[in-house]
């Protein structure tokens, strides 16, 4: 059954991806991304943009790499902080292709912090995905209380989201960039989980 729901989220995340890269290569002029960035346009305020900065700093490359670091040098098992290299180093190597082969140029109209790299997909959402998402699946994976698992994987499933929500409220990314790089990261995360967890144990 699990096997069935992990290819059926497979292959609706590659054909939404699939789908958006394709409008974004012809330059198809996207109402969603308006659309969705008018309706979170309205909450913008000095505090929750401290906020947001704030959220947008966790999906960042110097937060991702000081937890696995912390990981590798305190978790007994350093399988876990191996894993989470390999994971941070294959999903920027794609961020970096995938940027160069879309070179989507980033929203102009208002944007409260200031990124230079290409807009689709949205590095910052294709590193929360993997990175979080993988955090995710090794606390299902380990023999914590089943009630704290809910709790853990909900808490960062939130983080996530709200990670992709501030990339939108700081008007650095379309929606369909934040869309575009969580599709590809769980395409990859699944991926990435089954060849890795024969080496969980």
């Amino acid at each position: 059954m699990k096997k069935h729901f992990n290819f059926i989220a497979f292959i609706i995340c590659l054909i939404i991806f699939i789908t958006i890269s394709i409008l974004v290569i012809t330059k198809k002029d996207l109402y969603l991304d308006t659309y969705v960035y008018n309706l979170i346009s309205v909450i913008i305020t000095p505090i929750n943009t401290q906020v947001l900065k704030s959220i947008t700093f966790l999906g960042s490359a110097i937060v991702v790499i000081g937890i696995t670091i912390l990981c590798i040098i305190f978790i007994k098992n350093k399988r876990y902080g191996i894993f989470m290299s390999i994971d941070l180093a294959s999903i920027t190597i794609f961020q970096l292709i995938l940027k160069n082969i879309f070179c989507r140029n980033r929203p102009v109209d208002i944007n409260l912090i200031v990124e230079n790299s290409y807009s689709y997909p949205s590095g910052h959402c294709l590193t929360a995905m993997a990175f979080y998402g993988l955090i995710i699946y090794f606390i299902i994976k380990s023999n914590i209380p089943k009630k704290n698992k809910k709790i853990y994987s909900i808490l960062l499933s939130i983080l996530i989201l709200f990670i992709g929500l501030s990339r939108i409220y700081l008007g650095v990314h379309f929606f369909t960039d934040v869309i575009g790089g969580y599709t590809f990261s769980v395409c990859f995360l699944i991926i990435y989980t089954y060849i890795i967890k024969r080496w969980l144990i």
